[in-house]
Protein backbone atom coordinates (compact mmCIF):
# COMPACT_ATOMS: atom_id res chain seq x y z
CA UNK A 1 0.00 0.00 0.00
CA UNK A 2 2.95 2.31 0.61
CA UNK A 3 3.80 2.06 -3.09
CA UNK A 4 0.26 2.95 -4.09
CA UNK A 5 0.02 5.92 -1.74
CA UNK A 6 3.34 7.35 -2.80
CA UNK A 7 2.38 7.03 -6.48
CA UNK A 8 -0.95 8.75 -5.87
CA UNK A 9 0.71 11.38 -3.75
CA UNK A 10 3.19 12.24 -6.47
CA UNK A 11 0.43 12.94 -8.94
CA UNK A 12 -1.94 14.72 -6.59
CA UNK A 13 0.34 16.89 -4.47
CA UNK A 14 0.75 20.49 -5.49
CA UNK A 15 4.31 21.55 -6.17
CA UNK A 16 3.93 25.16 -7.13
CA UNK A 17 2.89 26.72 -10.43
CA UNK A 18 -0.35 24.97 -11.17
CA UNK A 19 -1.63 27.18 -13.94
CA UNK A 20 -0.82 25.96 -17.42
CA UNK A 21 -0.02 29.44 -18.83
CA UNK A 22 1.12 28.54 -22.35
CA UNK A 23 2.02 24.88 -21.89
CA UNK A 24 3.17 23.37 -24.12
CA UNK A 25 5.29 25.99 -25.90
CA UNK A 26 7.91 23.61 -27.35
CA UNK A 27 8.29 19.97 -28.46
CA UNK A 28 7.89 17.25 -25.82
CA UNK A 29 10.30 14.31 -25.44
CA UNK A 30 8.75 10.89 -24.89
CA UNK A 31 11.27 8.24 -23.92
CA UNK A 32 10.26 4.75 -25.02
CA UNK A 33 11.67 1.20 -25.40
CA UNK A 34 13.84 0.01 -28.25
CA UNK A 35 12.28 0.11 -31.75
CA UNK A 36 10.12 -2.72 -33.01
CA UNK A 37 8.42 -3.91 -29.84
CA UNK A 38 4.71 -3.53 -29.18
CA UNK A 39 5.17 -0.86 -26.51
CA UNK A 40 7.35 1.23 -28.77
CA UNK A 41 4.80 1.05 -31.59
CA UNK A 42 2.02 1.99 -29.15
CA UNK A 43 4.11 4.93 -27.91
CA UNK A 44 4.45 6.23 -31.47
CA UNK A 45 0.74 5.89 -32.15
CA UNK A 46 -0.08 7.76 -28.94
CA UNK A 47 2.54 10.44 -29.61
CA UNK A 48 1.08 11.10 -33.04
CA UNK A 49 -2.39 11.64 -31.60
CA UNK A 50 -1.13 13.80 -28.71
CA UNK A 51 0.94 15.94 -31.06
CA UNK A 52 -2.26 16.84 -32.89
CA UNK A 53 -4.31 17.59 -29.77
CA UNK A 54 -1.57 19.55 -27.98
CA UNK A 55 -0.41 21.42 -31.07
CA UNK A 56 3.25 20.53 -30.45
CA UNK A 57 5.50 17.80 -31.76
CA UNK A 58 6.12 14.86 -29.45
CA UNK A 59 9.50 13.37 -30.25
CA UNK A 60 10.04 9.69 -29.49
CA UNK A 61 13.46 8.94 -28.04
CA UNK A 62 14.41 5.26 -27.88
CA UNK A 63 16.68 4.54 -24.94
CA UNK A 64 17.82 0.94 -25.05
CA UNK A 65 16.81 -2.17 -23.27
CA UNK A 66 13.43 -3.55 -22.33
CA UNK A 67 13.88 -2.89 -18.61
CA UNK A 68 13.48 0.88 -18.68
CA UNK A 69 16.50 1.54 -16.47
CA UNK A 70 18.21 3.97 -18.87
CA UNK A 71 15.06 5.81 -19.87
CA UNK A 72 13.80 5.82 -16.29
CA UNK A 73 17.02 7.39 -15.05
CA UNK A 74 16.77 10.18 -17.61
CA UNK A 75 13.14 10.99 -16.86
CA UNK A 76 13.51 10.69 -13.09
CA UNK A 77 16.19 13.40 -13.15
CA UNK A 78 14.61 15.60 -15.84
CA UNK A 79 12.99 18.97 -15.04
CA UNK A 80 9.43 18.46 -13.79
CA UNK A 81 7.94 20.78 -16.40
CA UNK A 82 5.97 18.41 -18.61
CA UNK A 83 8.48 18.39 -21.46
CA UNK A 84 10.04 14.99 -20.69
CA UNK A 85 7.72 11.98 -20.47
CA UNK A 86 8.26 8.25 -20.08
CA UNK A 87 6.35 5.51 -21.89
CA UNK A 88 7.08 2.03 -20.54
CA UNK A 89 5.60 -1.27 -19.51
CA UNK A 90 5.39 -3.19 -16.26
CA UNK A 91 9.06 -4.11 -16.08
CA UNK A 92 9.68 -0.50 -15.07
CA UNK A 93 7.87 -0.75 -11.73
CA UNK A 94 9.22 -4.23 -11.06
CA UNK A 95 12.85 -3.11 -11.39
CA UNK A 96 13.41 -2.69 -7.63
CA UNK A 97 12.69 -6.41 -7.23
CA UNK A 98 15.17 -7.32 -9.96
CA UNK A 99 18.06 -4.92 -9.48
CA UNK A 100 20.07 -3.42 -6.66
CA UNK A 101 21.37 0.15 -6.63
CA UNK A 102 18.90 1.58 -9.13
CA UNK A 103 19.54 5.26 -9.93
CA UNK A 104 15.86 6.03 -9.33
CA UNK A 105 12.85 4.82 -7.34
CA UNK A 106 9.82 4.01 -9.54
CA UNK A 107 7.44 4.56 -6.61
CA UNK A 108 8.74 8.05 -5.81
CA UNK A 109 10.33 9.52 -8.94
CA UNK A 110 7.43 9.31 -11.41
CA UNK A 111 3.94 10.75 -11.62
CA UNK A 112 1.58 8.30 -13.36
CA UNK A 113 -0.49 9.95 -16.09
CA UNK A 114 -2.54 7.08 -17.54
CA UNK A 115 -2.43 3.42 -18.39
CA UNK A 116 -2.42 3.21 -22.17
CA UNK A 117 -2.55 -0.44 -23.19
CA UNK A 118 -3.50 -3.89 -21.95
CA UNK A 119 -2.57 -7.01 -23.91
CA UNK A 120 -3.59 -10.38 -22.45
CA UNK A 121 -1.07 -13.11 -23.10
CA UNK A 122 -1.81 -16.23 -25.09
CA UNK A 123 -0.25 -19.62 -24.56
CA UNK A 124 1.11 -20.52 -27.98
CA UNK A 125 2.68 -23.89 -28.76
CA UNK A 126 4.57 -25.26 -31.74
CA UNK A 127 2.41 -27.78 -33.66
CA UNK A 128 5.03 -30.50 -33.11
CA UNK A 129 3.99 -30.57 -29.45
CA UNK A 130 1.34 -33.29 -29.41
CA UNK A 131 -1.19 -31.78 -27.01
CA UNK A 132 -4.68 -30.52 -27.73
CA UNK A 133 -5.31 -28.41 -24.63
CA UNK A 134 -3.82 -27.03 -21.41
CA UNK A 135 -4.72 -30.09 -19.34
CA UNK A 136 -2.83 -32.35 -21.75
CA UNK A 137 0.15 -29.98 -21.67
CA UNK A 138 0.26 -30.09 -17.87
CA UNK A 139 -0.03 -33.88 -17.88
CA UNK A 140 2.81 -34.16 -20.40
CA UNK A 141 5.00 -31.77 -18.40
CA UNK A 142 4.41 -33.76 -15.23
CA UNK A 143 5.25 -37.02 -16.95
CA UNK A 144 8.40 -35.57 -18.52
CA UNK A 145 9.77 -33.00 -16.01
CA UNK A 146 12.46 -30.75 -17.47
CA UNK A 147 12.04 -32.06 -21.02
CA UNK A 148 9.79 -29.25 -22.30
CA UNK A 149 10.94 -25.67 -22.76
CA UNK A 150 9.44 -22.21 -23.19
CA UNK A 151 10.88 -19.13 -24.85
CA UNK A 152 11.07 -15.72 -23.21
CA UNK A 153 12.69 -12.33 -23.45
CA UNK A 154 15.15 -11.15 -20.78
CA UNK A 155 15.06 -12.02 -17.09
CA UNK A 156 12.12 -10.38 -15.38
CA UNK A 157 10.26 -9.70 -18.62
CA UNK A 158 6.53 -10.40 -18.74
CA UNK A 159 7.16 -13.42 -20.98
CA UNK A 160 9.59 -14.80 -18.38
CA UNK A 161 7.37 -14.16 -15.35
CA UNK A 162 4.39 -15.76 -17.11
CA UNK A 163 6.34 -18.95 -17.70
CA UNK A 164 7.37 -19.13 -14.06
CA UNK A 165 3.82 -18.47 -12.87
CA UNK A 166 2.65 -21.36 -15.05
CA UNK A 167 5.29 -23.65 -13.53
CA UNK A 168 4.16 -22.66 -10.04
CA UNK A 169 0.39 -22.98 -10.52
CA UNK A 170 0.58 -26.16 -12.62
CA UNK A 171 3.25 -27.75 -10.38
CA UNK A 172 5.47 -28.54 -13.37
CA UNK A 173 9.03 -27.84 -14.46
CA UNK A 174 9.18 -26.43 -17.98
CA UNK A 175 12.64 -25.07 -18.75
CA UNK A 176 13.09 -21.45 -19.77
CA UNK A 177 15.19 -20.56 -22.82
CA UNK A 178 16.06 -16.83 -22.85
CA UNK A 179 16.41 -14.61 -25.91
CA UNK A 180 17.26 -10.95 -26.45
CA UNK A 181 13.68 -9.83 -26.87
CA UNK A 182 10.24 -11.30 -27.49
CA UNK A 183 10.63 -11.17 -31.27
CA UNK A 184 13.63 -13.52 -31.19
CA UNK A 185 11.87 -15.82 -28.74
CA UNK A 186 8.85 -15.93 -31.04
CA UNK A 187 11.08 -16.78 -34.00
CA UNK A 188 12.48 -19.67 -31.97
CA UNK A 189 8.95 -20.87 -31.29
CA UNK A 190 8.05 -20.71 -34.98
CA UNK A 191 11.11 -22.76 -35.89
CA UNK A 192 10.42 -25.34 -33.18
CA UNK A 193 13.56 -24.45 -31.24
CA UNK A 194 11.29 -23.97 -28.22
CA UNK A 195 7.95 -25.62 -27.72
CA UNK A 196 5.79 -22.98 -26.11
CA UNK A 197 5.62 -19.32 -25.16
CA UNK A 198 3.40 -16.89 -23.30
CA UNK A 199 3.12 -13.71 -25.34
CA UNK A 200 0.67 -11.18 -26.75
CA UNK A 201 -1.62 -11.71 -29.71
CA UNK A 202 0.56 -9.57 -31.99
CA UNK A 203 3.29 -12.20 -31.97
CA UNK A 204 1.31 -15.35 -32.61
CA UNK A 205 -2.23 -14.93 -33.90
CA UNK A 206 -1.17 -14.29 -37.49
CA UNK A 207 0.42 -17.74 -37.53
CA UNK A 208 -2.61 -19.65 -36.28
CA UNK A 209 -4.44 -19.85 -39.63
CA UNK A 210 -1.28 -20.99 -41.41
CA UNK A 211 -0.86 -23.79 -38.88
CA UNK A 212 2.59 -22.65 -37.79
CA UNK A 213 1.37 -22.18 -34.20
CA UNK A 214 -1.49 -23.29 -31.97
CA UNK A 215 -3.17 -21.14 -29.32
CA UNK A 216 -4.15 -23.28 -26.34
CA UNK A 217 -5.55 -20.54 -24.10
CA UNK A 218 -5.66 -16.86 -23.27
CA UNK A 219 -4.41 -15.73 -19.87
CA UNK A 220 -7.24 -13.35 -19.03
CA UNK A 221 -10.35 -13.56 -16.87
CA UNK A 222 -12.63 -13.30 -19.90
CA UNK A 223 -12.33 -14.28 -23.57
CA UNK A 224 -10.78 -11.55 -25.72
CA UNK A 225 -12.14 -9.79 -28.78
CA UNK A 226 -8.68 -10.40 -30.26
CA UNK A 227 -9.51 -14.13 -30.51
CA UNK A 228 -12.91 -14.96 -29.00
CA UNK A 229 -12.64 -18.64 -29.96
CA UNK A 230 -9.62 -19.21 -27.71
CA UNK A 231 -10.62 -20.40 -24.20
CA UNK A 232 -9.43 -18.69 -21.04
CA UNK A 233 -6.75 -20.41 -19.01
CA UNK A 234 -9.27 -21.06 -16.23
CA UNK A 235 -11.76 -22.78 -18.50
CA UNK A 236 -8.89 -24.64 -20.18
CA UNK A 237 -7.75 -26.25 -16.96
CA UNK A 238 -5.59 -23.86 -14.92
CA UNK A 239 -7.72 -21.65 -12.63
CA UNK A 240 -6.22 -18.38 -11.48
CA UNK A 241 -3.65 -18.00 -14.23
CA UNK A 242 -3.73 -14.46 -15.64
CA UNK A 243 -0.84 -12.73 -17.39
CA UNK A 244 -0.56 -9.76 -19.68
CA UNK A 245 1.58 -6.97 -21.00
CA UNK A 246 0.59 -3.42 -20.10
CA UNK A 247 2.06 0.01 -20.58
CA UNK A 248 1.49 3.59 -19.55
CA UNK A 249 2.66 7.17 -19.56
CA UNK A 250 4.58 8.91 -16.76
CA UNK A 251 6.05 12.32 -15.99
CA UNK A 252 8.79 13.20 -13.49
CA UNK A 253 7.66 13.53 -9.89
CA UNK A 254 6.74 17.07 -8.84
CA UNK A 255 5.32 17.84 -12.28
CA UNK A 256 2.56 20.41 -11.57
CA UNK A 257 -0.81 18.68 -11.11
CA UNK A 258 -2.39 20.94 -13.74
CA UNK A 259 -0.02 19.56 -16.36
CA UNK A 260 -0.69 15.97 -15.24
CA UNK A 261 -4.43 16.65 -15.48
CA UNK A 262 -4.14 18.15 -18.97
CA UNK A 263 -2.01 15.27 -20.24
CA UNK A 264 -4.35 12.73 -18.68
CA UNK A 265 -7.35 14.34 -20.38
CA UNK A 266 -5.65 14.36 -23.77
CA UNK A 267 -4.43 10.76 -23.43
CA UNK A 268 -7.83 9.40 -22.38
CA UNK A 269 -9.55 11.37 -25.15
CA UNK A 270 -7.11 9.95 -27.70
CA UNK A 271 -7.70 6.41 -26.49
CA UNK A 272 -11.45 6.81 -26.94
CA UNK A 273 -11.04 7.48 -30.65
CA UNK A 274 -12.18 4.50 -32.70
CA UNK A 275 -9.35 4.93 -35.20
CA UNK A 276 -6.65 4.69 -32.54
CA UNK A 277 -8.43 1.76 -30.85
CA UNK A 278 -8.35 -0.14 -34.13
CA UNK A 279 -4.68 0.66 -34.68
CA UNK A 280 -3.91 -0.74 -31.25
CA UNK A 281 -5.92 -3.90 -31.96
CA UNK A 282 -3.87 -4.41 -35.12
CA UNK A 283 -0.73 -4.64 -33.00
CA UNK A 284 -2.41 -7.04 -30.59
CA UNK A 285 -3.24 -4.75 -27.69
CA UNK A 286 -6.26 -2.94 -26.28
CA UNK A 287 -6.53 0.79 -25.52
CA UNK A 288 -7.25 1.60 -21.87
CA UNK A 289 -7.09 5.21 -20.64
CA UNK A 290 -7.78 5.85 -16.95
CA UNK A 291 -7.07 8.35 -14.17
CA UNK A 292 -3.65 8.69 -12.51
CA UNK A 293 -5.20 7.22 -9.35
CA UNK A 294 -6.65 4.24 -11.21
CA UNK A 295 -3.33 3.63 -12.97
CA UNK A 296 -1.58 3.76 -9.59
CA UNK A 297 -3.92 1.06 -8.30
CA UNK A 298 -3.16 -1.11 -11.34
CA UNK A 299 0.56 -0.70 -10.67
CA UNK A 300 0.06 -1.53 -7.00
CA UNK A 301 -1.83 -4.75 -7.75
CA UNK A 302 0.58 -5.76 -10.49
CA UNK A 303 3.58 -5.21 -8.21
CA UNK A 304 2.15 -7.36 -5.42
CA UNK A 305 1.44 -10.22 -7.83
CA UNK A 306 4.67 -10.31 -9.81
CA UNK A 307 7.09 -9.46 -6.99
CA UNK A 308 5.89 -12.66 -5.34
CA UNK A 309 6.62 -14.63 -8.51
CA UNK A 310 10.07 -13.02 -8.74
CA UNK A 311 10.84 -13.90 -5.15
CA UNK A 312 9.53 -17.47 -5.24
CA UNK A 313 11.20 -18.25 -8.58
CA UNK A 314 14.49 -16.76 -7.40
CA UNK A 315 14.83 -14.63 -10.52
CA UNK A 316 18.27 -13.02 -10.59
CA UNK A 317 19.10 -9.36 -11.02
CA UNK A 318 20.48 -9.66 -14.53
CA UNK A 319 17.45 -8.23 -16.33
CA UNK A 320 18.40 -6.79 -19.66
CA UNK A 321 22.08 -7.64 -19.16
Amino acid sequence: MALLMSLIGVSATSHGADNLTHYPTKPIRMLAPEPGGGNEVAARLLAQSLSQSLGRNIVIENRGGASGEIAGDIVAHAPADGYTLLYYGSTLWLLPYLRKNLPFNPAKDFAPISQVTYAPFFLFIHPSLAVKNVSELIELAKNRPGSLNYGSAGSGSATHLSGELFNTLAHVHIVRVAYKGSALAASALLSGEVQLMFVSAAVGLNHIKSGRLKALAIASAKPSALAPEVPTMTSAGLPGFEASSMSGLFAPAKTPPAIITLLNQRVTQALQQEGLKQQFLKIGTQAVGNSPEAFSQVIHNDTIKWSKVIREAGISEDIGR
